[in-house]
């Protein structure tokens, strides 16, 4: 496993595990983004990335994407 935030632009991963504070697993969680969900990773910017599912797009800060394994 690895964390999110090391991924490359165009990487599909599938999420093995999360953790962090709730109200933000709480928003990822209602936008699908979930252990056993499959993201791409469309574009690293600097400090963090622009996830893809399903037609969306959800940008999110390394900090945030070192918590998420795939």
């Amino acid at each position: 496993m690895q964390a999110l935030s090391k991924k490359k632009t165009g990487d599909i991963c599938t999420i093995k595990w999360m953790f962090g504070i709730p109200d933000v697993l709480d928003f990822l969680r209602s936008r699908k983004i979930k252990e056993g969900s499959t993201v791409q990773v469309i574009q690293r910017i600097n400090g963090g990335l622009i996830l893809g599912m399903d037609g969306k797009r959800i940008a999110m800060c390394d900090a945030a994407a070192d918590r998420i394994q795939v």
